[in-house]
């Protein structure tokens, strides 16, 4: 279906669908009309009350455009979603199935895409498995909009695609485990770029690598992760972008994108990138979305709070800003940044935060005599260390700092070119 000009309506229990209109938006459904219905839990048969279903029945019946998707801003459990459809005869998707309709339409290389049918097929295990209760009772149901297979054949199918695609992504984990182990062993620090989507990680990355990579104003436009080198006073870096949070990230994504999501949980250091030009309650929710989704994934690194897009705001609403953020206890002893990655603003301070938040950085000092050999080495210590002090005469004079690993590795050739090391 061309979803250029396709049209959907939003049911919905919460006050603010101003997400999943923009969801639905990334998919290229224009949201014509919302239905809301205030009640403490959904419905078990209908997730809404029979009033409101025969409502949007009503406006789907008379409105003058086709109405190609009912968009349900929940979880739906399968008796629900196959009632519904019946009921209104057009497909109907809960939040989780847009979702992952979008991540289908972003992923691009191979394990993203892997990662998102791993994703789709463990969501449609409970719903087939439900159309095969269905066609046992003698109703005759299709399959998501109908497809080539017998639901129970498809159930079987899902099965072994399942484990065959989980085989795929273990051997990319491990591959991707020993280029990790590959990259800190030539000494370079890993920083992971989190947070809520569209939130500017991927116009950072660009910045501070100096290269051009895709960068979409839609949500969820990264879905593999980007690796870019960038240097901070010549310690070498890694730093990766990675997917995007959104408020309720279902179980099975973050399960499926766990090899993409360990990007953040094994770094170094942590970049949480926040929009700071938001309304600030919007702040706060995707500031506390993103702080709880790096709990449930594990990540134990250290945290900074960079918060981008100062340059649409005044010094009086920024300030407003963040004592809201710390009456709401998300700024605690945590480190924060605020920058404008379009017009470069603070990003030197940036830098300067990282590189005092980097781990385990050792200062030590070497002597060397000066020849062929030794002046090379120096060349390579320049672009694996920061040298702070160099002075000649006899011999040459270095003071560095740099991360455990590349420490082992100079004073190893420092005695090899029968130099002096003094800590």
């Amino acid at each position: 279906m061309n979803k250029k000009n396709s049209h959907a309506i939003v049911v919905t229990l919460k006050d603010d669908i101003s997400e999943i209109i923009e969801l639905a938006n990334s998919l290229d459904y224009s949201v014509i009309e919302s239905f809301f219905q205030r009640r403490k839990k959904p419905d078990v048969n209908t997730y809404i009350g029979k009033g409101k279903v025969d409502e949007i029945k009503n406006f789907i019946e008379e409105s003058d455009k086709e109405i190609d998707l009912v968009i349900f801003d929940g979880e739906l459990k399968p008796s629900q979603w196959f009632i519904l459809e019946k009921i209104f005869n057009v497909d109907v998707y809960d939040r989780i199935r847009l979702i992952l309709a979008i991540f289908e339409q972003r992923a691009e290389r191979k394990e993203a895409r892997l990662q998102v049918k791993l994703a789709q097929l463990q969501y449609e295990r409970p719903f087939v498995r439900e159309l095969i209760h269905r066609a046992r009772s003698g109703e005759h149901p299709g399959f998501m909009a109908g497809g080539e297979y017998q639901v129970d054949d498809y159930y079987e199918m899902i099965k072994k695609q399942v484990k065959k695609i989980k085989e795929e992504l273990d051997s990319i984990r491990d591959n991707r485990e020993l280029s990790r182990q590959h990259r800190h062993g030539s000494g370079y620090y890993l920083i992971s770029l989190a947070g809520y989507t569209n939130a500017g990680k991927s116009s950072l990355l660009s910045l501070l690598s100096g290269e051009k990579v895709k960068i979409e104003g839609k949500l969820f436009s990264t879905l593999s992760t980007t690796t870019r080198k960038i240097e901070n006073k010549n310690i070498p870096i890694l730093l990766t972008d990675t997917v995007g949070f959104i408020q309720d990230l279902p179980a099975i994504i973050i399960d499926a994108f766990h090899s993409t999501l360990e990007e953040i949980e094994l770094a170094d250091l942590v970049l949480l990138v926040a929009d700071i030009s938001e309304d600030q309650e919007i702040v706060a929710m995707k500031l506390k979305t993103s702080i709880d989704e790096l709990v449930e994934i594990g990540s134990t690194s250290p945290i900074i709070l960079v918060f981008n897009k100062i340059d649409l705001i005044s010094e009086n609403e920024l300030s407003k800003k963040i004592d809201y953020l710390e009456e709401k206890e998300l700024l605690k002893n945590r480190r924060t940044v605020f920058i404008s990655v379009k017009n470069e603003k603070k990003i030197e301070k940036l830098n300067e935060v990282i590189y005092n938040n980097l781990p385990k950085l050792v200062k030590f000092r070497i002597k060397l005599p000066i020849n062929e050999k030794t002046l090379s080495f120096v060349s390579w210590i320049y672009n694996k260390a920061n040298v702070y002090d160099v002075s000649y005469g006899d011999y040459v004079s270095l003071s560095i700092e740099s991360n455990i690993k590349i420490r082992d590795k100079i004073i190893s050739k420092c005695h090899l070119y029968n130099g002096y090391i003094n800590y």
